[in-house]
């Protein structure tokens, strides 16, 4: 781990400690507040609960400590990225979307910015440099790409888009800012659903924006306190407390995925095995270069609908479920979800399982179906 990412994962836990008096709660406590005691001039001071609460604020601050960037926080990552839509693009504006990324940001795509009369065009993740980016208010990266894995250059794209004229949105869900540091590269606004291994639990829905243009952070909290797409101070509160433990996690599980998909590329059962830690993938030389780790995600396909069925179903250390990033082993037939992948594609997410006996599982299961 470079020494800037230790230390932000040293003092991550401690960011609380200079503003403690005598007999304050280590904990963060939770404040579960819609209105504020406000008499006079409210200036400066929590006035509603749509506009500001304490514990939003310190979730934010943790988010902001990591991606050394202003953070806003919403309920959910779509949310975030809806925020980042709706408060930066106006009628007559054109966006370029990955074709391979998540689904649901296509379809916010098509179902409301395009009757607003915002454009918008999609293009593969692996070639996502072709074709410029003339004539585009936002360009919008998912890489690695969910649930492929296809990998493209944020240096490149962000130089490319800027002198085109365009913001660059990245969105960093797989990676964390400990795996990747999008704004570092060069994107202008990163996008996350701190559901995944942000929070790490799985129980919790939470999303982010980060930016170092105020102006970008000032639309997205204003379309926040206008729509309303607030976070809970409960599901703040949680996802504080998981943030003190994401060094740990994804450190654990980023060396188990490595390890595993290595034993996956040997398995008879499996083909088309994609993990950007694997040399000989096509993304393995860019993932060296732009990634700090080569995340937990792993896919690969198997024979059928059925085999990846009930390998998943049948592996005793691994969750039959859609999402990812949890302390468990979790994976998903993604053809089921809409995905343009074969119906044997199977998405796994590593989790913080010891890994040589979370292999052994995987292993009894991949050779209970057969190849």
């Amino acid at each position: 781990m470079p020494e800037t990412a230790r230390s932000r994962a040293a003092s991550l836990a401690h960011l609380r400690r200079d503003g403690l008096a005598k007999g304050d709660p280590i904990p963060l406590p939770l404040t579960m507040a819609a209105i504020f005691h406000n008499p006079g001039d409210g200036a400066g001071y929590s006035q509603y609960g749509r506009y500001s609460n304490a514990t939003w604020d310190a979730v934010e601050h943790m988010l902001a400590h990591l991606e050394d960037a202003p953070c806003v926080g919403f309920p959910s990552g779509m949310a975030a990225i809806s925020a980042v839509f709706f408060g930066l693009l106006k009628t007559g504006d054109r966006v370029l979307l990955p074709s391979d990324g998540y689904h649901a940001t296509r379809a916010l795509a098509e179902r409301f910015l395009k009757p607003f009369g915002i454009a918008y065009d999609l293009r593969p993740t692996s070639t996502f440099l072709d074709g410029g980016f003339d004539g585009y208010r936002l360009v919008y990266v998912e890489t690695p790409s969910n649930p492929r894995l296809d990998i493209c250059d944020i240096t490149a794209v962000a130089e490319a888009a800027h002198r085109a004229g365009a913001m660059v949105v990245v969105d960093n869900t797989t990676m964390t800012p400990f795996g990747q540091r999008p704004l570092d590269l060069g994107a202008d606004i990163v996008v996350a659903a701190d559901t995944k291994a942000a929070n790490g639990h799985s129980d919790v829905l939470f999303g982010h924006v980060a930016s170092r243009n105020p102006d970008i952070i000032a639309a997205v909290t204003g379309w926040r306190e206008t729509a309303g797409g607030i976070p809970g101070p409960f599901e703040a509160w949680l996802v504080h407390r998981g943030l003190e433990t994401l060094d740990v996690r994804f450190d654990r599980m980023c060396t188990s995925a490595e390890v595993i998909a290595k034993r996956l590329k040997n398995h008879h059962a499996v083909s088309g095995l994609r993990y950007p830690g694997l040399e000989g993938d096509p993304s393995h030389n860019l993932a060296r270069a732009q990634m700090e780790r080569f995340g937990f995600l792993v896919s690969f396909e198997l024979a059928s609908e059925d085999k990846a069925e009930d390998f998943i179903n049948n592996c005793t250390l691994m969750q039959a479920a859609t999402s990812f990033g949890g302390v468990h082993t979790s994976a998903e037939r993604r053809a089921k979800r809409g995905d343009a992948v074969p119906p044997g594609f199977v998405r796994l997410s590593v989790g913080c399982e010891p890994a040589e006996e979370l292999w052994q599982a995987i292993e009894a299961s991949l050779d209970k179906i057969g190849a």
